[in-house]
């Protein structure tokens, strides 16, 4: 993230204005790595600090977080120390990415001190440090060797260069002729990032591997103005991609505003990335479990097969007793087989037990075997039925596009006796949990001609969605035999549906299913009310009758 010198002055700029003379209202640790601090000065204001390592910042929110039940310890101390202080400055140094807010304070002997906080906006290295008037540290975020109580409080030192103490734009110049302007200038200069070159660059239309002097002076006075400009609506973030620069641009949006925005929409994208992929980790584990319990039922089926052989060891042995010495051990005999034309099988024998003995052993094998049968194959079939339902809830986890999709999927699977376990010794998505449960089934739908067409995005929505918000004049849709969404054209009129509009469900049915990347795909559609539940069903599971099949290309 390119929250770099330019971008910490652009943010100190508009703070200073409506902040300084604020009042500290309340302090809270939403995360551990972040603080807020609400504000008070004429109207109410949230200051949003963070030393998260890949999101490190500073700037107003609108965006509120849970907090902890109990605040942590920093959090607590800076109540004691901040809470009804006001703000006599903000200020940073130089294009550095260090900001200090002052305030002013009563100590227990009520008279009036100075404490400080310290934001360092550095990646790994970022951290929030409360110092007194002398800047020795009180105590701080992390406990980093240079940010230890009790001792002074120090500014990183920097090597390079200070655009802001160049005299004019032939020491500029000096410092960058013919070097390649991408590198060399966040290398010279103190809060210059990669962004913002290329966004400069970008904007004077520079090739910045064959930079001429006057190239050096567009570039000069452009950042010489946006610095002036600071603070003012002639300053606005740029968006690049997954990054952003400060630019010399009228804006609508303050600084502070379009950061709150950037940076939310990066941390709930994070956070519906985590939590799925963590419910994808748990539910694929378990899918292999479900894989291998089919194997050994297989490979348990593949020896029932062998059942008749031993039944029909037995009965040839019991037809000719009569010919066998009964105290005698043999290695296998050799009788007629009379269900081949009395041709000649050797069977082979237990030598260490008689031949009445062998003869109860293959009966024995026989109907523990023809009673397994019974079992694996009740077994085989809910085993598969489990794993096409564990299917789905890859299905679903994989196509999900938002956190209230993960919501129900999580809500599914805590609630499904066989993953339960698993989940309760994971965990748990705090954020995931508080959506499962505050969550209220959204369905999407598209227009078509003024059709409203649902689609259910998961096991959950498809019941909804076909069981209970469906009419019964209603049409489904469902790819055959293939993971997908529950379709639903509505139809409350009972009008007669042109062709065009089936084919466009259909399309839909196969674009939500596991064979979208597919060709000549069977989409089975008919009358919502012909689709039902079996008893004892998993969620996304139904039956129907009286449907009809169209391919889709």
């Amino acid at each position: 993230m390119a929250f770099d010198g330019i971008t910490t002055k652009a943010v100190i700029s508009e703070l200073q204005p409506i902040l300084i003379g604020g009042k500290i209202n309340k302090i809270f640790h939403p995360t551990k790595d972040e603080i807020t601090l609400s504000i008070y000065n004429r109207e109410n204001y949230t200051l949003l600090l963070s030393a998260n390592p890949d999101y490190c910042r500073l700037h107003l929110t609108t965006h509120t977080k849970p907090n902890p039940q109990n605040a942590p310890n920093f959090c607590m101390l800076l109540r004691k120390y901040l809470i009804g202080a006001k703000i006599a400055d903000i200020s940073t140094y130089d294009l550095e990415r260090t900001v200090q807010i002052k305030f002013q304070c009563y100590n227990e002997l009520n008279d009036l001190v100075i404490r400080k906080l310290f934001i360092q906006i550095m990646s790994r290295q970022s951290n929030i440090i409360l110092t007194n008037e002398n800047n020795i540290i009180i105590d701080s975020l992390k406990h980093f060797e240079n940010a230890l109580p009790a001792h002074p409080f120090e500014f990183m030192k920097i090597s390079k260069k200070s655009f802001l103490n160049l005299e004019n734009v032939n020491d500029f110049a000096k410092l960058l002729l013919n070097q390649d302007l991408s590198s060399a200038l966040p290398n010279a200069f103190i809060g210059f990032s990669k962004p913002f070159v290329h966004s400069v660059l970008d904007e004077l239309s520079i090739d910045p591997k064959n930079a001429s002097k006057q190239d050096l002076e567009k570039i000069y006075d452009y950042t010489k103005s946006l610095l002036s400009n600071l603070g003012t609506k002639e300053i606005a973030l740029k968006i690049m991609e997954n990054d952003y620069s400060i630019v010399q641009k009228s804006a609508t949006n303050s600084i502070n505003a379009a950061l709150d925005e950037f940076y939310y929409e990066k941390e709930q994208k994070s956070a519906f990335l985590s939590s799925r992929n963590n419910l994808l980790r748990i539910v694929s584990s378990h899918l292999k479990k479900v894989y291998k319990k089919l194997e050994n039922i297989t490979e348990k089926l593949q020896e029932c097969d062998s059942m008749d052989i031993y039944q029909k060891y037995g009965e040839l042995l019991t037809a000719n007793l009569y010919q066998i010495n009964p105290h005698e051990n043999l290695a296998e005999i050799t009788v007629k087989d009379y269900y081949n034309n009395n041709s000649p099988i050797t069977i082979p024998l237990d030598q260490k037990i008689n031949i009445q003995k062998n003869i109860e052993k293959y009966f024995k094998k026989y109907n523990k075997l023809k009673n397994a049968l019974v079992i694996v194959t009740k077994q085989k079939k809910e085993t598969e039925n489990e794993l096409n339902y564990i299917e789905s809830i890859v299905f679903s986890l994989e196509n999900a596009k938002c956190m209230e999709d993960i919501a129900d999927s999580y809500s599914e699977i805590s609630e499904n006796i066989v993953t339960k376990k698993e989940i309760l010794k994971k965990q748990k998505n705090k954020i995931c949990k508080k959506k499962a449960k505050e969550n209220k089934i959204s369905l999407q739908s598209v227009n078509i001609d003024d059709f409203t067409i649902y689609i259910g995005k998961n096991n959950v929505q498809n019941d909804y969605l076909s069981l209970k918000f469906a009419s019964k004049n209603d049409i489904w849709f469902h790819t055959q035999k293939i993971h997908g969404s529950h379709i639903l054209l509505q139809n409350p009129e009972n009008q007669e549906i042109p062709e065009s509009i089936i084919v466009a469900c259909a399309t839909l049915a196969k674009e939500n299913s596991k064979a979208k990347n597919s060709s000549n795909v069977p989409v089975d559609y008919c009358l919502a009310k012909f689709v039902k539940k079996s008893p004892g069903a998993k969620p996304g599971f139904v039956i129907y009758t009286h449907y009809k099949t169209m391919f889709v290309k």
